[in-house]
């Protein structure tokens, strides 16, 4: 279970922050290099957008990360949401199995 008062990163924050703005590179040039249209990876840097596993596998193979990395944010980022946005009524309706 995740904490929900601890906000957990989308995969468009550690994009911007930890792969392009250190490489110094623009999203015009990501984009045209990974093959896809400036507005998905400008949507993806403003996170508006998830990661896809096209998406993944086109950012593994450009930064060299795996695209199992790129899934898992997303993945963890979701669960995360999910728990926030509906944890606490899912916790009240659903009762844990018992044999």
């Amino acid at each position: 279970m995740y904490n929900p008062t601890v906000p957990l990163i989308h995969p468009g924050e550690q994009l911007r922050e930890e792969f392009v703005k250190p490489r110094g590179l623009s999203v015009e040039r990501l984009a045209t290099d990974i093959g896809v249209p400036i507005n998905h990876v400008q949507a993806l840097m403003a996170e508006k957008r998830e990661v896809s596993v096209e998406m993944a596998l086109r950012l593994a193979r450009y930064f060299g990360t795996s695209p199992k990395f790129w899934l898992d944010l997303q993945r963890d980022y979701d669960l995360w949401l999910t728990e926030v946005s509906t944890g606490a009524q899912i916790a009240a309706r659903v009762r844990p199995y018992s044999s």
